[in-house]
C-alpha cells in the first residue's frame, strides 16, 4: 500500500518539445534577405531555394541552399516566368517535403513580381501545409518603376498563397523612401529593409524561446496565427530614457514597413522586455495603448520578460488580421484624350453641339405671335 502511493506521489518529468523554427527564401531576392537576416536571429535554421545555381553560389555559408528545377530551367534563372518558377518546384515536391518536414514554425519569405519566387512560393506554402507546419508568410512587392506587369504578377502570386499560409506579412519595396534618404545607392537601401525585418523576426523568436515573469509559449503564437491568409503587422521596438513607455509604443505602432495598422487587428501578442526597474505602471501604460489600438473584441495576449540592458524597454509586437486596405498601390490613371474636332466637307471645324432643351407646347404658342410679326416687317 505504501509503494503504491509513492508512486502516486513521484512526479513525472516530461521532456518539454523543443520548437523548430525554419526561415526559407525563395527566389534571388528572397536569398538576399534571408542572407542578411541570418546574422541577427538565432535559434532559428535557415535555407535559401532558387533555381539560379549562380545567385546560390553567393550564399553564405551559415545557410542551407537548395537548388530546385535543373531539367526545367538547365540551372538557370525563370526569366520572369511565373509558370517555369511553379513548374520547377512541382518537378521536386519530393524533395520539398524532406526540406519542410520536422518543422514547428516555417516563415517563407519571398519577393513577389518575379518568375521564381511568385511561381514557386505557393508551391513550398502548400506542402508546408499540408505537412501540418504553422506558416507565416513574409513578401515583398515591386517598387512602382518596376511596371505594372510586375505588380500584377505579385498580385497573382499573393492570392495563391494565401490559403496555405496562416498569416501573411505585405512591405512593398515603395516604403524604403519612408527610411532612407533617397540618394542612398539602392543595395543599401534594400539592406535597411533586411535590418528592420530581422530586428523585428528576431524579437518574435526570442518571445516563443525565453520564459518570463509572464510568459509567452509556442501554443500563444499558435492561438495568435490560428486563420487562413489573415494580414499581418510584425513590429518591434526599443526607447531609452525619461518616457521611454511613451516613446517605445509610438515607435511599435508606427513601423515604417507598412501602409497599414492594427486598427482592425483580430488578435494580438506582445511582449515587454525590460530591465530591474520596469515599473508596473510602463507595463500598464505601454498594454493600454496597445489595447486602444485595436477593436474591442479583439484577442490580446502579452508577456513580459527580464533584459539585462539597463534603462532600454523593448516591445515585440505581432498583430494578425489587420485591415486589407492600401497593401498595393493605386493603379496609374489612363489620361483620357480630348475628342477630336469633327471636319465636315467644307473643311470647317465643328464641334459636338449639345442637345437643344425642348420646348413646351405653350411657350411655342407664345412665340408663334413674334415669329410672324418680324416675318410681316
Amino acid at each position: 500500500m505504501g509503494k503504491d502511493t509513492k508512486q502516486k506521489n513521484k512526479k513525472v518529468d516530461v521532456p518539454i518539445k523543443k520548437i523548430k523554427v525554419k526561415v526559407i527564401g525563395v527566389g534571388n531576392g528572397a536569398g538576399s534577405i534571408v542572407a542578411d537576416i541570418v546574422s541577427s536571429v538565432k535559434r532559428a535554421k535557415f535555407l535559401v531555394a532558387n533555381t539560379d545555381r549562380l545567385a546560390l553560389s553567393k550564399i553564405r555559408r551559415k545557410v542551407e541552399i537548395f537548388q530546385f528545377g535543373q531539367d526545367i530551367t538547365g540551372g538557370f534563372g525563370t526569366g520572369m516566368d511565373v509558370s517555369f518558377g511553379q513548374l520547377a518546384a512541382e518537378k521536386e515536391i519530393e524533395k520539398i517535403k524532406t526540406v519542410l518536414k520536422n518543422c514547428d514554425l516555417c516563415i517563407l519569405i519571398a519577393c513577389l513580381g518575379g518568375g521564381t519566387g511568385s511561381g514557386a512560393a505557393p508551391v513550398f506554402a502548400k506542402t508546408s501545409k499540408e505537412l501540418g507546419n504553422l506558416t507565416y508568410g513574409i513578401f515583398t512587392l515591386p517598387f512602382n518603376f518596376e511596371g505594372e506587369k510586375k505588380l500584377e504578377i505579385a498580385k497573382e502570386s499573393l492570392k495563391k498563397l494565401r490559403p496555405f499560409v496562416n498569416a501573411v506579412t505585405i512591405v512593398p519595396n515603395e516604403r524604403i523612401f519612408n527610411i532612407v534618404d533617397k540618394r542612398v545607392p539602392l543595395k543599401q537601401a534594400l539592406s535597411a529593409i533586411n535590418k528592420i525585418l530581422a530586428f523585428s523576426l528576431e524579437g518574435l523568436i526570442e518571445t516563443i524561446y525565453n520564459p518570463g515573469i509572464i510568459n509567452i509559449d509556442f501554443a500563444d503564437l499558435k492561438t495568435v496565427l490560428k486563420g487562413q491568409g489573415l494580414l499581418s503587422y510584425l513590429s518591434r521596438a526599443e526607447a531609452r530614457g525619461e518616457g521611454r513607455a511613451k516613446k517605445v509604443l509610438q515607435k511599435v505602432l508606427s513601423s515604417p514597413l507598412y501602409p497599414y495598422n492594427i486598427s482592425k487587428a483580430k488578435r494580438v501578442l506582445f511582449n515587454i522586455a525590460g530591465p530591474s526597474n520596469l515599473s508596473i505602471s510602463e507595463v500598464a501604460e505601454i498594454s493600454q495603448g496597445i489595447s486602444d489600438s485595436v477593436k474591442r473584441e479583439s484577442k490580446i495576449i502579452f508577456g513580459v520578460s527580464r533584459r539585462n540592458e539597463k534603462e532600454k524597454i523593448e516591445i515585440s509586437l505581432l498583430a494578425v488580421g489587420c485591415a486589407k486596405k492600401n497593401i498595393f498601390p493605386a493603379p496609374i490613371k489612363k489620361i483620357k484624350r480630348k475628342k477630336s474636332l469633327k471636319i465636315d466637307k467644307k473643311r470647317r471645324v465643328s464641334r459636338k453641339t449639345k442637345p437643344k432643351p425642348k420646348i413646351s407646347e405653350k411657350k411655342k404658342k407664345a412665340l408663334r405671335p413674334k415669329i410672324r410679326k418680324k416675318q410681316k416687317t
